[in-house]
């Protein structure tokens, strides 16, 4: 975390209990959202502004932001962070509230990305918002994926509720011919998928 504002917001997420991206990961959320040529992104998990951060700076010059999370300390810290960074207020829209009951507000087909970094055991919940909000060709990201244990399931191990989530999206993913998956070995893990 090289510049300031990145490493205020990192420092606030740590101290917050906010787990922060890593570098790696951020960049790679900002490579995709450049990639993409992103103008509209939807985040859900906020924490303290730093995936917000490198989302921003991967988007078009004019584009928006919109990030959701039921903490509004998060959210407060988020949007200094984001002024740090030398982002308008025009271009972060903060909602507090549940992703799941915020998510169905917003505009159908309207975002270019989707990016997740929240409560693993909703994931499957998420991605069919995230199917429902991308415009075709737009691309969900979520992170820590890399949860499993290199144990294998039996009766000495039983998965918990967050890993079996994870599972089912990649799961489906993998098997529906329509998706465009890549894993992402950088941090807890990374799966992005284009959008049938």
């Amino acid at each position: 975390m090289g510049d300031g504002p990145l490493a205020d917001a990192y420092d606030a997420g740590v101290r917050a209990a906010a787990p922060p991206v890593d570098a790696a990961t951020g960049a790679a959320l900002r490579f995709l959202s450049a990639a993409i040529g992103a103008r509209s992104v939807v985040e859900v998990g906020t924490g303290c502004g730093t995936s917000g951060i490198w989302l921003l700076r991967g988007m078009v010059p004019e584009g928006i932001l919109t990030t959701v999370d039921v903490n509004a300390a998060y959210q407060d810290y988020a949007r200094s962070a984001f002024a740090r960074a030398g982002f308008g207020a025009g271009r972060a829209r903060l909602i507090r509230g549940t992703a799941l009951e915020v998510l169905p507000r917003l505009t159908d087909g309207g975002y270019d990305m989707v990016s997740v970094d929240a409560d693993q055991v909703s994931y499957p919940a998420y991605l069919e918002e995230a199917l429902r909000l991308l415009r075709p060709g737009g691309v969900v990201v979520f992170n820590n994926v890399m949860v499993g244990s290199d144990e294998p399931d039996g009766p000495l191990r039983v998965p918990g509720p967050a890993e079996i989530a994870v599972r089912e999206v990649m799961q489906r993913m993998r098997e529906d011919e329509s998706f465009i998956p890549l894993l992402v070995p950088v941090g807890e893990g990374l799966l992005a998928a284009i959008r049938p």
